[in-house]
């Protein structure tokens, strides 16, 4: 399939699919033409890549995770479990303080509403 038909099938722009290209996330061959072309495999690439990103993960770090994603093997295997493993960390400490933001934002809410309340009666 074409860059076109990539984006439309994962939502990604024809520049985001060129810019994971760039960073080495995604690899397409040419057509004779010049044209990339990309296989069905990479609608769900792209969505892993889509997914890692919208976690706050660096593109750089994506690409230390790739290799062992497409051509496993022990060394790369070892280096892709230390950055996902770090990844992992990171992530539960930014979702354990979203959830106390929204704990705290569900309390004050609660305030509010019990303040409001009362003024009413008044």
């Amino acid at each position: 399939m074409r860059i076109g038909e990539l984006s439309a099938r994962t939502g990604a722009s024809r520049r985001s699919l060129r810019y994971y290209e760039q960073q080495g996330l995604l690899v397409s061959t040419r057509s004779p033409s010049g044209q990339r072309c990309y296989g069905d495999d990479h609608v769900q690439r792209v969505a892993l890549i889509q997914t890692f990103l919208a976690a706050g993960m660096s593109s750089r770090t994506i690409l230390q995770m790739v290799p062992c994603m497409t051509e496993p093997n022990m060394d790369r295997a070892q280096q892709a479990l230390t950055v996902m493993n770090q990844e992992r960390t990171r992530l539960s400490s930014t979702i354990d303080s979203l959830t106390t933001a929204r704990e705290t934002l569900e309390r004050l809410i609660d305030v509010n509403l019990t303040f409001l309340a009362n003024t009413a009666d008044d």
